[in-house]
């Protein structure tokens, strides 16, 4: 049987959601603590592969077991076993076809700018400490809509068949001493959001135009646009599914 688990975790202390040979991962976690209580070996598969030092407000994974579980008794159970910085929130009964990775519809990501020295956000959040111009950077954002290929935002070594991405919303805006620029799209690529961010504040910086970063997009080379913002500061806040995924 299928099931989906939905959790979130703050990614500070972890290489990522996936597995590493030789570093801890939210991942690994995961699968250990089911493994233990449903006695029996459980893999677990994410929506997606969120890097070293990222966050996860809500991240979906599915499993099967060969039993009916409880829910409720083993949501309890795992939040007992798990670390502080993983929380899981429900787990539900899927299709058995139901697909955590592929049966995703959309998946939206904050990136959040302290736009003054804040000491309780300093390892969430990217503290940029010169002014921006927003009005710039939220007309940059909009150019975004006019692309679909987007391999300038993305790592050069990466498996991917297309850079095709259809983005669905992408926003700033302005929240006390932050700016928190949200991203949702059916895809992305490695490093996508990081690289976007980095462009868009380099534009707020007036470091380059709004007729550069067409020519970025248009270069399709990742070493035209701008750098990758930390990690700290972006935040998987939702995954998006279809309703007939869930077990009748």
């Amino acid at each position: 049987m299928r099931y989906f688990i939905e959790l979130s975790y703050n990614g500070s202390a972890y290489h990522g959601w996936q597995n590493q040979p030789n570093a801890i991962s939210v991942q690994e976690l995961v699968e250990k603590d089911l493994s233990t209580l449903l006695k029996e070996a459980i893999s677990v598969m994410g929506a997606g592969r969120t890097d070293t030092g990222v966050h996860a407000k809500q991240m979906y994974a599915h499993f099967d077991s060969n039993e009916l579980i409880d829910e409720a008794d083993i949501v309890f159970k795992m939040n007992s076993f798990l670390p502080k910085d993983i929380a899981i929130h429900k787990i539900f009964r899927a299709t058995d076809d139901a697909h955590a990775r592929f049966n995703a519809i959309s998946r939206t990501y904050l990136y959040r700018v302290g736009l003054k020295k804040n000491a309780f956000n300093f390892n969430t959040a990217y503290y940029v400490k010169h002014p921006l111009d927003l009005s710039a950077m939220q007309v940059a954002t909009r150019i975004l809509f006019e692309y679909k290929d987007f391999q300038c935002f993305s790592k050069s070594k990466t498996d991917v068949k297309t850079y095709n991405c259809n983005i669905m919303k992408a926003d700033w805006e302005l929240v006390g001493d932050e700016l928190h620029f949200t991203i949702q799209a059916d895809r992305f690529l490695r490093n996508m959001v990081r690289a976007i961010v980095g462009t868009l504040i380099n534009i707020g910086l007036k470091k380059i135009s709004l007729e550069d970063f067409h020519a970025i997009l248009e270069s399709k080379d990742r070493r035209e646009a701008g750098f990758s913002v930390p990690a700290k500061g972006l935040y998987l806040i939702d995954v998006e599914y279809p309703d007939d995924i869930k077990y009748k």
